[in-house]
């Protein structure tokens, strides 16, 4: 099986910032299951084996731009732009919009003044019908928006994503005793088959 190499936190598409992943409270592929695809009969390994589905999961979560289990998420803009994009796909909803107004005092936008489109990828917000969006103070991160994305539960999340989640803890957990510091870094070409039918190139 072939393996590409990866940057320490480098992700195909960018480099992101410690925190920027929001964690899951499951994973797409449970322990049982990992345990059962990769043959292992003992609890000796059980944390081990966790503590990869999480790296494997945040992995394709970020190379992939999409939450598989539907969980809050936040974005953080200088201003408002046209049409905001949701940074993390698929988009489900809207808990608010928050700014920073000219006078410096944080404001809750209406839901009546902006719709969104979950249609499309990656998800959309723009101002409703007629209106504008207002106007901030040209400070950083005036913009707060606060939503939800994600397939649902674990049982929605599509097979081939959790087939590549496996394919990388296998991967993994095979060379868990190699002399290579950076075997995380390394991933089955397999996996990244599988997980670029479903990513989402953010510009």
């Amino acid at each position: 099986m072939g393996t590409a190499f990866f940057p320490k936190g480098f992700f195909p598409g960018g480099f992101w910032p410690d925190g920027f992943w929001p964690k899951p409270p499951v994973y797409p592929v449970s322990l049982d299951e990992m345990k059962v695809h990769l043959r292992v009969v003992t609890d000796d390994d059980d944390r081990l084996i966790a503590q990869l589905i999480l790296a494997a999961t945040s992995w394709a979560e970020l190379f992939q731009h999409r939450l598989f289990i539907e969980r809050p998420a936040y974005m953080y803009l200088d201003e408002f732009p046209a049409v905001i994009r949701a940074g993390w796909s698929p988009l489900v909803s809207v808990g608010s919009i928050k700014y920073i107004d000219e006078n410096g005092i944080l404001q809750l936008l209406a839901d009546s003044d902006y719709r969104i489109d979950i249609r499309t990828e990656p998800g959309r917000i723009e101002p409703a019908w007629t209106l504008d969006w207002p106007a901030t103070r040209n400070i950083t991160n005036a913009v707060i928006i606060e939503y939800s994305a994600g397939y649902g539960a674990a049982a929605d999340v599509p097979d081939d994503i959790k087939s590549a989640i496996k394919l990388l803890v296998g991967h993994w957990y095979e060379n868990r005793n190699a002399v290579e510091e950076d075997v995380l870094d390394q991933v089955p070409e397999a996996a990244i088959n599988l997980l670029w039918r479903r990513r989402l190139i953010m510009s």
